[in-house]
């Protein structure tokens, strides 16, 4: 009796300890994640105009995935360095789904997996923008309507919630 009584009275000072609203609520969490978004976006956006280069991951030149690779360090989010691998992290979702934020991957010049790498930037009901660094005009904006975007998408991930 005397263990039966003490059980329950560990059980009420346990439950009544227990926190019934989350240390972070989700309005903050999901503020918190735009504000990351948008640091993100800016990071990229600044390298617009920086020269393509292979490997390249700061403001002598970039590539796809360096700027993306380097976009997300400046966060301390830890990416793998190739957007193949990039293309690995995360979730897949629907291209209607996307958002600012979410990589976008394609297969460019008939490559047969992931070569290329954007950050979304804009989203619109018919086109998303996307930074990325470009072999021939380096760090620019470009837009899924472009034919040659729009014929070798390949997925979205989001990385941030």
């Amino acid at each position: 009796m005397k263990k039966i009584f003490i059980f329950l009275l560990l059980s009420i000072i346990f439950t009544s300890c227990k926190s019934t609203s989350p240390a972070v609520s989700k309005k903050e969490t999901k503020r918190e994640n735009r504000a990351l978004v948008n640091n993100l976006i800016e990071k990229a956006t600044n390298n617009i105009g920086v020269k393509y280069k292979a490997g390249g991951t700061n403001k002598s030149g970039f590539d796809c995935s360096g700027l993306v690779y380097t976009t997300f360090e400046s966060e301390n989010i830890k990416l793998p360095r190739s957007s193949y691998e990039q293309a690995k992290i995360g979730k897949v979702i629907p291209l209607n789904d996307a958002k600012k934020g979410d990589l976008i991957f394609f297969k460019t010049n008939k490559s047969r997996q992931i070569n290329h790498v954007g950050l979304i930037v804009e989203v619109n009901y018919d086109e998303i923008k996307f930074v990325h660094s470009s072999t021939s005009k380096g760090v620019i904006i470009s837009s899924t309507k472009e034919a040659y975007y729009k014929n070798s998408f390949e997925q979205v991930n989001r990385i941030i919630e």
